[in-house]
């Protein structure tokens, strides 16, 4: 039986690394070692089981360091892998988890193929004792071969879970059972005997999005205020000042702020900068009620602070009408 073509592209992360011993679980960056996507392959040979597998070099830059230009690069590297190899079934993309939920939604917002995209990760280097890395690219690669994944935008698959990326979050430092998604839950899972899908995201998503970063140098600045007891708005005053054109409110829950931190958004959006407001909690909905009216805030829906600051900052490309931005929040 022919088996599926999938593209794998990796950027490094703890998929990647080898660390100095198989009980080196959390110091093993220092090693310095890290594999490149047809070394992760060769190391990992079970994965020419599943699918005939085309390592893509990109380059290996840990994921906290990630940003604009690596995004932009994977976007077009993506659609110029399907125009390379015309049969693909899927892409899968190797990433740190530090920012894999916040380059999943990236992606899906941008990535203008038609075939399944999939991120994938681990919390145990290659190295490591009962390291997920194998069983992660496996079912990554499954997930993006699949028929059923069609349609479905940018995904990640970690721990044989299916997450969406508008809505997949990591939730632990440790745990392999990190990445989540909160309210909702996954899509579906990758077992051995089979991918099986029980939900469909139901927000636009990629290939069919309005946003276009081909000519993109710099997205516009969008920073996040992190709300705290006794906020006074000294860090939004600094990011006004540093030419922040959007302003994410990481609010109490279910979206509200300190006085002096309030204060601060409300003279910022008085000055034409774009206030989202979003909550801290890491679930639920914000609602725009009427103190957030009266200030011109917008809300973000259900997105959590980065994932609204990378929708803000697409939406700046697009234009600043409050009305045109707050229709994105409700699509995307």
């Amino acid at each position: 039986m022919t088996k599926p073509k999938v593209a794998f592209i990796g950027t490094g992360g703890t998929i990647a690394s080898l660390g100095r011993g198989p009980l080196d679980l959390q110091d093993y960056s220092a090693a310095g070692h890290v594999m490149h996507a047809d070394e992760i392959l060769e190391r990992w040979p079970e994965t020419a089981l599943v699918a005939d597998v085309i390592a893509v070099r990109y380059r290996n830059i840990v994921s906290p360091a990630i940003g604009f230009p690596e995004w932009k690069d994977l976007a077009a590297l993506c659609r110029q892998v399907v125009i390379d190899h015309p049969n693909l079934a899927g892409i899968v993309i190797g990433h740190g988890t530090a920012t894999l939920e916040e380059t999943a939604y990236f992606l899906n917002l941008t990535v203008k193929v038609a075939i399944p995209v999939v991120l994938v990760g681990a919390q145990r280097p290659s190295s490591a004792l009962s390291s997920d890395a194998g069983m992660n690219l496996v079912s990554a690669i499954r997930v993006a071969a699949s028929p059923d994944a069609r349609g479905m935008g940018v995904l990640a698959v970690l721990n044989d879970e299916i997450h969406a990326a508008r809505e997949v979050t990591k939730t632990s430092t440790l745990r392999l059972q990190t990445f989540r998604t909160p309210d909702f839950g996954v899509l579906g899972h990758a077992d051995g005997d089979a991918v099986a899908f029980y939900r469909r995201p139901i927000r636009r998503h990629a290939p069919d999005t309005e946003f276009d970063i081909g000519e993109t140098q710099a997205l516009p600045r969008v920073d996040i205020s992190y709300s705290y007891a006794g906020g006074d708005g000294a860090a939004v005053r600094a990011f006004v000042a540093a030419g922040a054109r959007g302003i994410i409110a990481a609010g109490f829950a279910p979206g509200f702020c300190p006085p002096g931190e309030i204060d601060a958004l409300t003279e910022a959006a008085r000055q034409g900068i774009v206030v989202v407001q979003s909550t801290r909690a890491g679930s639920g909905r914000t609602f725009r009620g009427t103190k957030l009216r009266q200030a011109g805030f917008l809300i973000a829906d259900n997105l959590n602070p980065q994932k609204a600051r990378i929708l803000l900052s697409l939406a700046l490309t697009v234009g600043s009408d409050p009305d045109v931005i707050m229709r994105m929040f409700r699509t995307y």
